[in-house]
Formats: C-alpha cells, sequence, structure tokens
C-alpha cells in the first residue's frame, strides 16, 4: 500500500466515508502525477497534499449535502475535481466532467477506463455552449474554478434544474465575494441556502461550501458568451 492510499484511507475515515474508496483515489492520483510530467494538470505534486488538497477536499463535499443517486454536473473540471473523487466515493451518482481544454477531457476518459466508472460523460466544451443543450438538466452543478462567483453563477446556476443546487468549493474568507454575488444570484434564479466550512483531514486547511439554492428559472438569455459575462458580471 503506497502513502497516497495510507493517507486518503485516514482521511476518509476521518470524514466518515468508506475506506474502501482509497485504493481508486490513489490510483487516480497516481495516474495524475505521471500524465502531469508531460501536462499541465496540476500544480500540487506531493502525494501528502495530493491526497489532501484534491481528493479529501472534494470527498468531503459528500458528508455536507446529499449526492446519494443525484445527476451532478462539474463545470471547469480540469483535472476531475472536485467531480471524479465524489463519483468514486458515492457511485449510485451519474456524472457529468466538463472542461473547455481537450487533453484534459481526454485524461479524464483515460482516468475513468483504467478505473471502470460508469455512468460519467466527459465532455469538451464551454458551459455557455453545454447550457445551450442541456439547460435546467441536474440535480446539482459543482465547481472548484477559480473564478469570482457572480461569473460562475452565470455558468453554473442554468445548468441547474428548479430545486436543485449549485455548489461553489470556496475559501473562508469569501463573504465580500458572497455579497457582489447577491444581484447575479437573484437573477438568475439562485438564493445561498447554507455556507458550510470543513476541515481537511490530517491538515490545518479550512475551506467552504457554498449552497446556492435554484428556486426558479434562470432566464432564457443567460448564460452570455463568456467574453460578456467576464467584461460585465451581473
Amino acid at each position: 500500500m503506497d502513502e497516497m492510499e495510507v493517507l486518503l484511507r485516514r482521511g476518509l475515515g476521518d470524514l466518515g466515508l468508506p475506506e474502501t474508496a482509497a485504493p481508486a483515489m490513489a490510483r487516480y492520483g497516481a495516474l495524475l502525477l505521471e500524465t502531469n510530467q508531460v501536462m499541465n494538470l496540476t500544480a500540487i505534486t506531493d502525494p501528502a497534499d495530493v491526497a489532501a488538497l484534491h481528493f479529501l477536499d472534494s470527498a468531503a463535499l459528500l458528508t455536507l449535502t446529499d449526492f446519494k443517486e443525484k445527476s451532478v454536473a462539474d463545470v471547469g473540471t480540469g483535472a476531475g475535481f472536485p467531480g471524479l473523487p465524489l463519483k468514486i466515493a458515492e457511485p449510485s451518482i451519474r456524472l457529468t466532467l466538463l472542461d473547455a481544454q481537450g487533453k484534459r477531457v481526454r485524461f479524464l476518459e483515460t482516468v475513468c477506463a483504467e478505473l471502470g466508472l460508469a455512468d460519467v460523460e466527459c465532455v469538451h466544451g464551454r458551459a455557455e455552449e453545454f447550457a445551450a443543450d442541456r439547460r435546467e438538466s441536474f440535480d446539482l452543478v459543482t465547481s472548484r474554478a477559480v473564478a469570482a462567483l457572480p461569473v460562475l453563477a452565470e455558468l453554473c446556476l442554468p445548468l441547474v434544474k428548479v430545486g436543485g443546487a449549485f455548489l461553489a468549493m470556496k475559501s473562508v474568507d469569501s463573504e465580500a465575494e458572497l455579497a457582489e454575488a447577491k444581484r447575479a444570484l437573484e437573477t438568475l434564479g439562485g438564493r445561498v441556502e447554507a455556507l458550510r466550512d470543513y476541515c481537511l483531514p490530517g491538515t490545518d486547511v479550512r475551506h467552504r461550501l457554498v449552497i446556492i439554492k435554484k428556486i426558479r428559472k434562470t432566464p432564457e438569455k443567460y448564460p452570455r458568451i463568456f467574453a460578456k459575462i467576464k467584461k460585465n458580471p451581473l
């Protein structure tokens, strides 16, 4: 058993999640670090940090809201976080991974094939274009992308079913960002339902999950093209 698997077993146990997910996560971690030598997937390369800051950070969401048998889209998934660790630890999830870089999507397809994961769709595309076909079709939409909440909300909320939620992974110092996003959330049909802070097992690192409930349909004109979203956030 390698170092990453040991750390993952311990961390998953601390979170109250099944330790049986650790071998698949460790294999995924090995593929991530191997591929990262030829493709820029992550700046985090120490196995202990990969275990905590990628895998346990992602899996922790399962302790904060209900994912069981939900349809989930992970927008701007990058190397697959948080979507794939969520799927590994909760196999009932029907997962769509969305990223604008084709090489990342091909990496994710390789990981899914290696791990034998079913019910995972890897999509190469931009969120604002993806919304044209899959509008309001997901129970949950996650994002760990580094973008301001008004921007993320316009990309993600149009994909969420009314009654579902957008789950934004943020720092614990996100009050100002939340205040800036108030108008955007109202415009897009969302409302902050909860702020759930959590500690990554084995570390002093604290992160926050912002749970934004979809309370009404998003107006059809959103999302706008990304250039407009970025230039004039709601």
